[in-house]
């Protein structure tokens, strides 16, 4: 993902109201489910997943292949 869009981009996903789960997708295929506003930490073009188990995920801007709503591909998926 550009450095221009890394943190607008992840921001407004995670400043939703009310929030929405979103993903983010990684240029390597893994996929981050952040089911929370405060699971995701960004600062200086780097973040920090905290998942549901505790378990962190460190990825930056370069990584990102791309971010979607989770809601909507749901509703498309069970049509």
């Amino acid at each position: 993902m550009a450095p221009e869009n890394w943190d607008k981009t992840l921001r407004a996903f995670q400043r939703r109201v009310p929030f929405h789960p979103f993903t983010v997708e990684l240029s390597s295929g893994s996929k981050i489910e952040v089911d929370h506003p405060e699971a995701l930490v960004m600062r200086g073009g780097t973040a920090v997943y905290l998942g549901p188990s505790g378990d962190l995920t460190l990825f930056d801007h370069h990584a990102v292949a791309r971010v979607s709503d989770e809601s909507e591909r749901s509703k498309t998926s069970s049509n």
